[in-house]
């Protein structure tokens, strides 16, 4: 009986200290876990704040409505003061005077520009003597012709 009694003793301890080890390698385990996600470069999760979002993106969109409108208000403003809608008198800002005058002047400069195909120097020595006839023309005097060699 007293053999038995250490037999069940023993055999307690033992399942005892089974889970007791089971536990401990569950532990190790998990923490070399750990450290290689540590040492490993992860994503990491950040919370979005979706009230701050919307409130953004409403923001947002009625700044590009405002900008639009005055856009459009600019525009139409320009278009009545081409026009002489509102006569000689104008009261307007320097800046949009200035834009205004810049855009009439790139209208002019693309109506004169002309473009010319690729040419000799053939055609380089026509155009110097033409040049030169002219300039002799408006002047009035008698120059001799001199040839410009590059």
């Amino acid at each position: 009986t007293l053999l038995t009694l250490c037999i069940l003793v023993v055999s307690l301890l033992m399942n005892g200290l089974r889970q007791i080890f089971r536990r401990y390698t569950k532990i190790v385990q998990y923490l070399i876990r750990m450290r290689k996600l540590r040492k490993k470069n992860t994503k990491k999760l950040v919370s979005r704040d979706l009230k701050m979002e919307k409130r953004e993106s409403r923001r947002e969109a009625k700044a590009l409505a405002a900008a639009q409108l005055d856009q459009s208000i600019e525009k139409e403003l320009l278009d009545r003061l081409k026009k002489g809608t509102y006569g000689d008198i104008y009261n307007i800002h320097k800046d949009v005077f200035e834009k205004l005058v810049d855009e009439d002047e790139e209208e002019e400069e693309e109506e004169e520009s002309e473009f010319v195909e690729d040419f000799d120097e053939s055609d380089l020595e026509d155009i110097e003597d033409y040049a030169l006839e002219m300039e002799m023309e408006t002047t009035g005097s008698s120059r001799k012709k001199v040839k410009i060699t590059e």
